[in-house]
This record gives C-alpha cells, structure tokens and sequence, in this order.
C-alpha cells in the first residue's frame, strides 16, 4: 500500500496534461513548477482546475489505502505522507516535483474532511484579499495546523507540523519574492488591485 500510495502521488498531473492537451511541457514555462498554480498561469484555469482536482485526489485515495483493503492497523496519514513524498520527489520526474500543498490538502480531506473545510475558507479568503497563492497556502497550513492542538490527535499534530515546515521550505523563493514585492499575483482580488492601481500612479 506504501508503494501504490507514492506511485499515486509520483503522477505529474501537471506535465501529463500539460503534454497530453496542449503539447505543452510546464516545466519550461512560468516559474517552472508542476503544480496548480503555474498549470493555471501557463495553460488556463480549466486546466489549472483539473490539475488542482487530481493533485487533491492523490492525497485523498493514497489516505484511504487502509480503508480500501480493510486494514486499520496502520494510521492512514502514513499513506498520505507517501503521497506527498511521491507528488515532491516523483519517480516519473527524475524525483523531482511540486510543492504538495493540493496533495498535503487531499490528504487533510480523507482524514478530516473539517479541517480541509477550514484550511480551504482561510486559502480562498487570502487568495481574495493578497491575490498570493503562495502566501494563502503558507498562511492556511500555519493556521490549521494550530486548530488540530485542540483535537486528541497527537500524529496529526506532528504531521501538520512537518508539513508546514517542508511547504515553508518549499516556497522559500516565493517568500524572498513576497518580501521584495515581487511575488507573482492572480489575476484578481485585493491584491492585485492595488498593485496595479500603484502602478499607474
């Protein structure tokens, strides 16, 4: 199950659909990532959407492994930590990857689907009001892991807690570009609003 749950999250969804549907290899356009964000930059929001479903997916069915085969011996999170580890150093992408924010959220919502439910209000509400969704995603698993210190889950606690360190690591050049003011914005909310009002003053 370890192996089906990191082969799951070796899957590319971003370089496969990106090559699939639009002969397009992502890696050699925008930032370079495999991920949502540079998928919806490079190729369009459809395609930034199907890639974000799939990538959640990964997390979500590599967590349900033990459900699956009827094993419960074992936490589920386990599986998906492989996804992740799979989605980051994927076997199909010379171990090479994404920064396992969608993968890290899949996994959130087969094993607590409320704190999925929290993490993606406090992403969609950031999104809306810095138009970063580097910072959204940085701020959302900072603020979620300290909501599951007030459920009687102690793994969960400590995952959350690596996970949020790895995804802080991960974005360690958009954080450079957050501070210098030149982090990439999405095409709408307050953020980008002010920016371009900036820049034709």
């Amino acid at each position: 199950m370890l192996v089906i749950a990191y082969l799951l999250g070796s899957i590319p969804s971003g370089v496969w659909i990106g090559k699939l549907f639009f002969h397009i290899d992502i890696r050699r356009h925008g930032s370079g990532n495999i991920g949502t964000t540079n998928t919806y930059r490079v190729l369009g929001p459809i395609a930034g959407t199907i890639v974000m479903a799939m990538d959640i997916s990964k997390g979500a069915i590599a967590t349900l492994l033990p459900t699956f085969f009827g094993n419960f011996t074992v936490n589920a999170l386990v599986f998906g930590l492989a996804a992740i580890l799979g989605h980051t150093f994927s076997v199909f992408d010379h171990f090479k990857g994404g920064k396992a924010v969608a993968t890290s959220a899949g996994m959130i919502l087969a094993y607590r689907p409320m704190f999925f439910l929290i993490a993606a209000g406090i992403w969609i509400l950031l999104i809306l009001l810095t138009s970063m969704v580097s910072l959204a995603s940085m701020v959302a698993f900072t603020l979620t892991t300290i909501t599951t210190f007030f459920v009687n889950d102690a793994f969960l606690s400590i995952l959350a807690i690596v996970l949020t360190i790895f995804i802080f690591y991960r974005h360690r050049t958009n954080i450079r570009r957050i501070m210098n003011g030149t982090e990439s914005m999405v095409p709408f909310g307050l953020g980008n609003y002010f920016r371009k009002k900036k820049a034709t003053n």
